[in-house]
């Protein structure tokens, strides 16, 4: 058995990467990816042996028939403007959207016992996720994988924007990698460093993809990812030179022995003509060029396979040193990038802008624009209205399902073209509603949240991108592989919303209940009192038994009676 097992290929492969980059702003982003590959048929169920795929995963997606299922729990929010295109952007709180295959006769009960176990799994309030905050969008979220249709009606999608993030998350996250927390990349995941940050998201990604370049056999990949920002100001350190230490507190030891791939990826790249800002120490086991959301990259890869990687020392502390002080002007804008905020005043109407901003100097390209609004703010369509460069911009696709109350919320799906170095400026007029009171959270006062939106596009490069091997290539460029050489996806997630709902005094009855029952103890207690009790007039007795036995005594002594 021994011998058959090692000459047979193995059918499961793990790799492990970390990308260390430099924001323009001084901080330092760092995203972990943690792929899992497994040639397996997991649909049809006859797969009972499970070596580096997790087990509670792999049965999820054979029971419930799903074909790509993606979940991110985010704490905090990406800024797009200053921090530049991310790896893999999410919107704050809980998003989980899911494809489910043909096979499937009751999408909306397998969509409900879906969110119910991956609510058990991660710890997480997934349970909360209903009819009134899932959609079913019909122009955004294709498949990411190998998919035989797109049928709109076997995909769902929502978002819980009030979900915290927090230890109990990471957790069950990080046991689901095949080494744990002990060994490789994933020593530095520590909660304790993590979660002091100005951002965090973890997410995971399972998805049916070509076994090889003929694509005639599939196998599933689960992809686990999590981007964490440092900020300088957070850290107390007050500078902008950093180390694997002062981020994690831990230094790497040793790769995971599971893992066929584990390397450091850290960029490098020069933010103008002039020669690099940044100094990696130690030297790097080799350098990467790649061509990465339209820019050239440069990264020093550290590989820990590698057995030269460590012999000087026992553990590698990466050292991220700037040469000199980087000017605030160098920032480079994106090319695209949104915001969105509440207008309006009162409490009775208002109105929710978005502006989407296309930087390009030349070159214009439509989007897809998914706007989710609970039903309690009832919109009004006929006040959309989408305004670039002073004119009026008229979509070429919209497609927009209105609410119900208290059954499902309004969704709204539009293609617009944004012109080359453009603002386009999206409103929509919308009526609070006043819900019963017992809908009303612990906390009505403090607001209630709307999703972000979300925004799709395929963006020019500036700089032509050749076809790649996606093994070959890092897991950052792979998730969303380019369709052409002149353009490459992105998807952007504007900011939540918080808006207040005409609320009220919940104070109210708990006065009226105190000083009702206080008027009611006094005033009627007190008459109550009068017209029940009967008073009766008592003559002094003349003693009992015991007293007259005692005077017998007392007087047979001569000591005073009683």
């Amino acid at each position: 058995p021994g011998r058959a097992g090692a000459g047979r290929e193995r059918r499961d492969a793990l790799r492990e990467e970390l990308l260390l980059s430099p924001l323009p702003t001084g901080d330092v982003a760092a995203t972990f990816q943690f792929r899992t590959r497994w040639d397996a048929d997991l649909q049809r169920g006859a797969v009972s042996h499970y070596r580096l795929f997790p087990k509670a995963l792999g049965r999820l997606v054979a029971a419930l028939g799903v074909r790509e299922l993606h979940l991110t729990l985010t704490q905090g929010f990406w800024r797009t403007r200053f921090w530049g295109q991310p790896p893999l952007q999410a919107p704050a709180g809980a998003e989980l959207w899911v494809w489910f295959q043909p096979t499937v006769t009751d999408v909306d009960k397998a969509w409900k016992e879906l969110s119910n176990i991956l609510s058990g799994i991660f710890c997480a309030s997934l349970n909360f996720i209903d009819s009134t905050n899932t959609v079913i969008p019909t122009a955004s979220f294709k498949p990411l994988g190998l998919a035989n249709g797109t049928d709109h009606h076997l995909l769902r999608y929502a978002v819980l924007p009030r979900e915290v993030v927090c230890t109990e998350n990471l957790t069950p996250w990080k046991k689901l990698l095949p080494c744990g927390s002990k060994a490789g990349l994933a020593v530095l995941l520590k909660a304790e460093r993590l979660f002091h940050s100005s951002y965090h998201s973890q997410a995971v990604h399972i998805r049916p993809v070509c076994r090889d370049a003929s694509c005639v056999a599939v196998s599933w990949e689960l992809r686990q990812t999590l981007t964490v920002v440092f900020d300088v100001f957070s850290s107390g350190q007050g500078k902008k030179d950093w180390s694997l230490f002062k981020m994690f507190s831990r230094t790497l030891t040793d790769a995971c022995p599971l893992a066929s791939q584990s390397k450091v990826y850290v960029d490098i790249s020069p933010k103008n003509k002039e020669k690099e800002l940044l100094e990696v120490t130690p030297p790097p086991t080799s350098v990467h060029e790649a061509v990465v959301q339209g820019d050239k990259k440069t990264y020093a890869v550290y590989d820990l396979l590698s057995p030269s990687l460590f012999n000087t020392s026992r553990s590698l502390n990466v050292q991220l040193k700037w040469k000199r002080p980087q000017d605030s002007s160098e920032m480079p804008i994106p090319v695209l990038h949104a915001q969105r905020y509440v207008g309006g005043y009162g409490l009775q109407t208002g109105e929710i802008c978005t502006l989407i901003y296309n930087t390009h100097p030349y070159r214009a390209f439509p989007v897809i624009l998914l706007e989710t609004v609970p039903w309690y703010l009832r919109l009004y369509v006929h006040t959309l209205t989408i305004i670039t460069k002073g004119k009026e911009n008229k979509p070429s696709y919209i497609h927009y399902q209105p609410a119900q109350d208290r059954r499902r919320p309004h969704l709204l799906e539009m293609l617009i073209q944004l012109p080359a170095n453009s603002v386009t400026k999206i409103t929509i007029q919308f009526e609070r509603a006043l819900l019963k009171w017992t809908e009303y959270p612990p906390d009505p006062n403090h607001g209630f949240y709307v999703g972000s939106s979300v925004l799709s596009a395929l963006v020019p490069s500036v700089i032509a991108m050749k076809d790649v091997d996606v093994e070959q290539s890092p897991l950052f460029t792979s998730l969303f592989p380019s369709s052409d050489g002149s353009s490459y996806f992105v998807r952007l997630y504007t900011e939540p919303l918080l808006v207040n709902l005409p609320t009220p005094d919940f104070s109210m009855p708990y006065n009226v209940i105190c000083l009702t029952c206080t008027v009611v103890a006094v005033c009627y207690g007190s008459f109550y009192n009068l017209l029940t009790r009967t008073f009766h007039v008592e003559e002094p007795s003349r003693g009992g038994l015991a007293k007259r036995l005692a005077n017998v005594i007392r007087k047979l002594r001569g000591v005073p009676l009683l």
